[in-house]
């Protein structure tokens, strides 16, 4: 079983329960959407909030199914059977990390635009929004998959989730946002740009490792 057959297995199992497909979708919108209406519609302030809305939205979007990421696979055994399969670990949890991400990094991706005219961001930094969202909610969903293996067999597993996850994704909201704000100002952002592309490629290298490390010791104990 490889990484891909687990992606696609699991992106199977998302589209036969849309509902939970579009849960994260739904609320992201919903967040999104009410800010406008709770703050008033003035232009020049929801600019300046408009990438912070829309980063915030997404973190916590991806955090809706993180705590029943492996816990389907603990309760049916399917963790032990992976320990005996030739692929890696690691692989495999990367498969399960990139399934999440297609069904929770994904659509935040495609419904940018919308989110960044709902929320009155310039033109200018249209673009630059999607390119951190293409680098940095990859990220969120592998932290995130990390959080899920750290605390599986927790009975407190959700609060003790977001405990994890939100200091670990505070790096890649703040140049994220940075990111886009300074584009709005009209100044460049390469250099956050670069540090978004670097955390995602630390996370790519190493976190599959961690999370396999923490479903073994999950297993032995």
């Amino acid at each position: 079983m490889s990484m891909l057959h687990i992606a696609l297995h699991d992106l199977k199992l998302a589209f036969r329960q849309r509902t939970e497909w579009f849960q994260p979708l739904w609320f992201l919108l919903l967040v999104v959407a009410l800010f406008p209406l709770g703050i008033g519609p003035q232009p020049a302030l929801l600019s300046q909030i408009a990438a912070g809305v829309i980063w915030i939205a997404a973190l916590l979007a991806s955090m809706l199914s993180l705590e029943s990421l492996f816990r389907e696979d603990a309760n049916n055994g399917r963790l032990e059977q992976w320990l005996l399969l030739d692929t890696s670990l690691p692989a495999l949890a990367g498969g399960r990390m990139l399934a999440h991400w297609l069904v929770t990094g994904l659509p935040v991706i495609l419904i940018s635009p919308l989110l960044a005219t709902w929320m009155q961001l310039p033109a200018t930094a249209h673009g630059v929004l999607l390119i951190t969202l293409l680098l940095g909610t990859p990220t969120l969903s592998l932290l995130g998959g990390l959080g899920a293996a750290l605390t599986l067999g927790s009975r407190q597993g959700g609060m003790l989730l977001a405990l994890l996850i939100a200091p670990l994704s505070v790096p890649t909201l703040v140049f994220a946002t940075s990111a886009v704000s300074d584009t709005a100002a009209g100044y460049q952002a390469q250099t956050q740009l670069l540090i978004l592309a670097a955390i995602l490629l630390f996370a790519i290298t190493l976190v599959p490792f961690a999370i396999a490390a923490a479903l073994r010791i999950y297993l032995q104990e």
